[in-house]
């Protein structure tokens, strides 16, 4: 970077080491198996993207664009001493009521994005947290509470703008490089650096109004909420979603459930849906109704948008399932007991087991894009974490979460262990996560596109594949 016979973009800042300017650039909000870099540099339009991937691939410098930096996946920290390009500049919402379109930039986050749609009077299929980047949600296929009603991010996705490895800018949507376009809908951190991209809009559900609660439920109590949430398996209406933590309390030193539901629809029939949840009498319980972009703000008893802040270390395995097996469920309970009695530096860990309803997502054909996993009804991770860096934990922590992940393997209704991508360690096997069936016109996507992998940090895809 400090070569004067390359002439970076003048509109584009560059920061170093020991700035704040470089730490607002390149903080993560996980600490764990990272990318280090040498220098950052701040685009503050598309052009400039184009010309810093040309500049760095000709001056051989490694790169990585991030927008919300909210990534772990352990393949990300194969950089090392890179250029990070930050993408928060390009932070543009521009909303097309005749299209009933949003059309945003890389740098967007989901706290961004909800207001101004629901403003408009719409919703569109978003995650949960605040500081997690839309485009770097989406790519993956972007799972959350509202798919059941949406759809994953992928299939509210219209079109992107993309600067691929050579530095040239393409449109990829149904119409204009329709491959690519599928291959960006689940496994698109491969292609290049998505510099806008365009959604549908949904009329808001309920005039925006949607149903949150939270409850606690005591050790004691396990078995009976996972055998509620097991009825839950093939009767979830569309309108709702439920997260289910596995915590431990440091106030009753003693392991709980903290569930977690949000309802798009009248408060009524909410309570009615998730009455056998209440009828279990948790000893606490928060239920309101709020406005749909307020929804990341109150989830877990306000505590969602805390764990979404920069500089913890989460070291994150996970697996899909398309079945709640209820043993494996109260063993993987008893086994984080166990584990956070033996491993007090550990108890900041959990296990989140998502259960989000999946009709809008099943009613899209399965090869209309990349994203192999839309029968999947429960997305479980085990987010591991310690207080720093070299802790003696880290060893436990993982070995226990390699061993929760094939516990729900075995019993997940899969042949195999199968993994979101966004999702994923990095310790799989690449069919794992993009699938045996999807993998041949994703490698051929691969090589044409990107044939020096040099988008090739985020669960890279092979160049070929039979």
């Amino acid at each position: 970077m400090n070569d004067k016979d390359v002439k970076w973009p003048s509109s584009a800042a560059i920061c170093y080491p020991g700035s704040d300017a470089f730490t607002n650039a390149t903080e993560r909000w996980s600490l764990y198996a990272a990318p280090t870099f040498t220098s950052a540099i701040k685009p503050n339009s598309e052009h400039d993207v184009a010309e810093i991937v040309k500049l760095a691939r000709s001056s051989g410098i490694p790169f990585l664009a991030t927008g919300g930096r909210h990534g772990y996946g352990t393949t990300l920290g194969h950089l090392q001493n890179g250029l990070a390009i930050d993408l928060s500049n390009l932070n543009s919402i521009n909303i097309d009521a005749a299209t009933e379109t949003v059309t945003i930039g890389p740098g967007v986050k989901i706290g961004d994005l909800m207001r101004p749609i629901l403003e408009a009077g719409y919703e569109m299929p978003v995650g949960s947290c605040s500081r997690v980047g839309v485009v770097g949600a989406t790519v993956g296929a972007g799972v959350g509470f509202f798919q059941g009603l949406f759809g994953l991010m992928i299939d509210a996705l219209v079109s992107v703008r993309l600067v691929t490895a050579n530095g040239n800018v393409v449109e990829a949507s149904a119409s204009s490089n329709p491959d690519l376009f599928w291959g960006i809908r689940g496994a698109g951190a491969n292609f290049g650096i998505i510099t806008s991209a365009t959604y549908k809009l949904f009329k808001a559900v309920n005039g925006g109004q949607v149903f949150t609660a939270d409850m606690i439920y005591p050790a004691n109590m396990r078995s009976a909420y996972f055998n509620v949430l097991k009825t839950f398996e093939d009767t979830m209406p569309p309108e709702l979603g439920i997260n289910t933590a596995i915590t431990w309390d440091a106030t009753s030193n003693q392991t709980q459930i903290i569930a977690t539901f949000v309802y798009s629809g009248l408060e009524s029939q909410g309570r009615q849906v998730l009455s056998p949840f209440f009828t279990l009498n948790p000893p606490v319980v928060r239920a309101s109704v709020v406005p749909w972009n307020e929804v990341p703000s109150v989830l877990i008893f306000g505590m969602a948008a805390v764990l979404g802040e920069p500089g913890s270390i989460h070291d994150i395995f996970s697996v899909n399932v398309r079945r709640f097996a209820i043993e494996t469920l109260n063993t993987a309970f008893d086994k984080f007991d166990a584990f956070f009695r033996a491993n007090p530096d550990g108890r900041a860990s959990a296990g989140i087991l998502e259960s989000f309803s999946n009709q809008a997502v099943t009613a899209v054909p399965t090869d209309a894009t990349a994203y192999p996993w839309r029968e999947s009804k429960g997305n479980f991770m085990f987010q591991m974490s310690w207080p720093e860096l070299g802790n003696p934990v880290e060893k436990a922590a993982n070995a226990f979460a390699c061993e929760l992940r094939k516990d729900f393997a075995a019993t997940s209704g899969y042949s195999d262990l199968s993994v979101y991508v966004s999702y994923a360690n990095g310790d799989e096997q690449i069919a794992q996560i993009y699938g045996k069936d999807k993998l041949p016109r994703l490698a051929a996507l691969k090589r044409y596109w990107d044939p020096d992998n040099v988008f090739g940090y985020n669960n890279s895809l092979p160049m070929e594949y039979s």
